[in-house]
């Protein structure tokens, strides 16, 4: 523990599984009081539970939140104000996907992962605006190399999160005379519960995953604490000169010409 986040509140969507709850975890490494949102009050508690076994000097909280309704977020914000006054650094990482092609989509399914991963992270940071101190802090947006790179049926994903990008550039420039910095990161593959689950929805999982492996310069998927770290460094003072960034998190993935 080197206490980078030491006295900070911060505020992760989608934190109770995967990418969100390593983040978590790296930032009560790091000496913040950590607030995790998501959907799934068993879960919730749960991963509070064992991320407060850990280090009990400094416990993470669960609050129960959907943001596709801004009266949640609004609640969420609430419970958070009874245990502290502000809120340092917001860890936009809520997102859920479907694998679907343009023929299948339905507008409901559309309207859903917009709703959530898009909406949901606009709404959330500007309802949490009021709770940044006068000396700023740090918004991180969890977005994806699909904002850039094509891949068969992911049309609204990918519309998401390169909305999540636009978001993130102009939220930089408008929030930046209120010292709040604002950036993203995008992750390529990253072993979590939902990969492993379409692992085993392939009809051959086995290769499905050497393929993925093999596609990587460096030799391996990305693994959660790897954008927890990268997002560590753009939530603390080490990168206080960077806002409106896009950062791939992706092992060379994208810089391949024919993968």
């Amino acid at each position: 523990m080197s206490n980078r986040l030491a006295g900070r509140v911060a505020l992760i969507s989608g934190g109770t599984l995967g990418i969100g709850r390593a983040i978590a975890e790296v930032f009560q490494r790091e000496g913040a009081c950590v607030f995790i949102l998501g959907r799934d009050s068993v879960q919730g508690n749960a991963t509070a539970a064992e991320l407060t076994r850990q280090l009990p000097g400094l416990p993470v909280r669960y609050i129960p939140s959907d943001l596709r309704h801004s009266q949640q977020i609004q609640n969420a914000l609430s419970c958070l104000s009874k245990f502290h006054s502000k809120v340092d650094i917001l860890v936009n990482n809520a997102g859920i996907e479907m694998d679907k092609t343009i023929e299948k989509l339905t507008a409901e399914d559309w309207d859903l992962i917009l709703d959530v991963n898009l909406r949901g992270a606009f709404l959330l940071t500007q309802a949490t605006l009021p709770f940044f101190p006068e000396s700023g802090g740090a918004i991180v947006n969890i977005g994806s190399i699909h904002a850039t790179h094509a891949f068969p049926g992911c049309i609204p994903y990918a519309c998401s999160k390169a909305g999540l990008v636009a978001l993130t550039r102009n939220c930089a420039l408008e929030l930046a005379h209120r010292h709040i910095r604002v950036n993203c990161i995008s992750p390529g593959y990253i072993d979590t519960r939902l990969w492993e689950e379409y692992l085993k929805s392939s009809p051959n999982p086995e290769e499905l995953a050497e393929q993925t492996r093999a596609l990587h310069p460096v030799g391996r998927r990305g693994l959660p604490c790897d954008v927890a770290e990268a997002t560590l460094f753009l939530a603390s003072d080490s990168s206080a000169f960077i806002t409106g960034t896009d950062l791939l998190i992706d092992g060379g993935l994208t810089i391949r010409a024919h993968p």
